[in-house]
């Protein structure tokens, strides 16, 4: 059964037309017979330690002058200034309404006076100390670290003048096929199946995610039955050519879990997403052995060795770190790192906004990705922020290819924030 479900994952991904990490073996694609990936914590804490960021042209110091958190227009950006001129900018994960003082009190002043060049090898594991902001770990605080990252990528990213996807060992993909998400749970089955016709309508994909149970809700469906009408309805109305995902969002406990993944199994669906609580690992390996469609996770984990455990023991099919939540896009490769190694794809979760630029620029150097990335119809907001503006091109979106993230002019962008203190 589990090599079953390893089948569907990398036949469906297309895994073998990506290149493999440089340095890192991955597993054979049979389990042991408790079900796990028969990696070694050593192993996977090996393809962790690997350096991912490739500085090659950066030879002098990139020396943070100032890292300020902005408001503009009900959106956070963070803009970080180098002393020779350079800068940088990020865009929050829409909380910086209540996360602003962890950034401003805890993030931002350690990396002043600092050399960008060391973000991942010293800058990133020191912030952790500082302030003793261990204690306060979580995705709070790994939120606020993110923010500061990505600005600083993009401040190196401009000054080498390469892209996100460059700057991580190169890209190795321009297009990156998406999922449109639904996000709601309020909906009839008819309701959603005819709002998610809308939404392929108008975004050109040719996959879709939708939600089921009642998020977070012991087994309780949002309206009673609903689920379990939507999933066959879903296939019924969209057809054979569209692919479907399903997330709970923690509904379920393992029994519920499995009666609503075989519903999925009968429709071919891609994945199903966080079937049990999410930090419940045991459950959800419960449920991951019981199924052979493939079970994805990892949208709250903000452990790098609770990861290792979830790949190790094959907890999921599918990791899902989220790049804001997990702290940015270095930790979250290295996440991938040890994916590779267990023959695992590796699919981001975003929190919506920018999120999914990131999630594109992760794509760009990330050779297994699984089948569709996320995507919210964010677009038009953002399109002509970058040269050539941001596009979609029959299913999926174009990865940017200007320096750093790739937004073209930051002081247009910034025209009139106010600082956030």
């Amino acid at each position: 059964m589990r090599l079953n479900r390893r089948s569907f994952i990398h036949s469906a991904a297309g895994a073998a037309a990506v290149p493999s990490l440089s340095g890192l073996q991955s597993a054979s694609s049979d389990s042991d017979s408790s079900g796990n990936t028969g990696v070694t914590a050593e192993e996977l804490d090996r393809a962790a330690e690997t350096r991912v960021l490739d500085l090659a042209g950066l030879d002098s110091p990139v020396v943070i002058e100032s890292i300020e958190l902005l408001r503009k227009d009900g959106e956070y950006f963070v803009r970080v200034r180098s002393k020779d001129g350079a800068e940088g900018i990020s865009l929050s994960n829409g909380r910086g309404d209540t996360l602003h003082p962890i950034f401003n009190r805890l993030v931002a002043p350690f990396f002043v006076g600092k050399d960008a060049r060391e973000l991942e090898t010293e800058l990133l594991f020191e912030l952790y100390r500082y302030r003793s902001n261990y204690k306060h770990q979580g995705l709070a605080f790994w939120s606020a670290q993110a923010w500061a990252e990505f600005a600083i990528l993009d401040l190196l990213g401009r000054v080498a003048n390469k892209s996100i996807g460059e700057l991580f060992g190169g890209a190795i993909r321009r297009e990156v096929p998406f999922y449109i998400a639904s996000g709601r749970r309020d909906t009839t089955p008819e309701e959603e199946v005819e709002h998610l016709q809308r939404l392929i309508e108008e975004s050109g994909a040719k996959a879709v995610k939708y939600r089921v149970g009642g998020r977070m809700s012991r087994n309780a469906d949002s309206i009673p039955g609903r689920t379990e009408k939507l999933i066959p309805l879903s296939r019924e109305k969209l057809g054979d050519s569209i692919a479907i995902h399903a997330d709970s969002n923690s509904s379920y406990d393992p029994p519920k879990a499995i009666e609503v993944g075989r519903l999925l199994e009968e429709i071919k669906a891609v994945y199903f997403e966080e079937p049990c609580p999410f930090d419940r690992f045991e459950d959800t390996k419960k449920v991951a052995d019981a199924l052979t469609i493939p079970v994805a996770g990892g949208e709250q984990e903000y452990s790098e060795r609770l990861f290792r455990w979830m790949i190790q023991n094959r907890g999921v099919d599918i990791v899902q770190p989220d790049l804001h939540y997990y702290g940015g896009m270095i930790r979250s490769a290295k996440v991938a790192r040890m994916a590779a190694v267990a023959g695992m794809p590796t699919t981001v979760h975003i929190s919506g906004g920018f999120g999914f630029v990131y999630m594109l620029h992760f794509a760009s150097f990330t050779p297994d990705i699984g089948q569709y990335q996320e995507y919210k119809l964010e677009i038009e907001k953002y399109r002509d922020w970058f040269d050539p503006p941001l596009a979609v091109r029959d299913g999926a979106l174009i990865v940017p290819t200007g320096p750093g993230v790739g937004i073209r002019r930051i002081d247009e962008i910034l025209e009139g924030a106010e600082r956030v203190v």
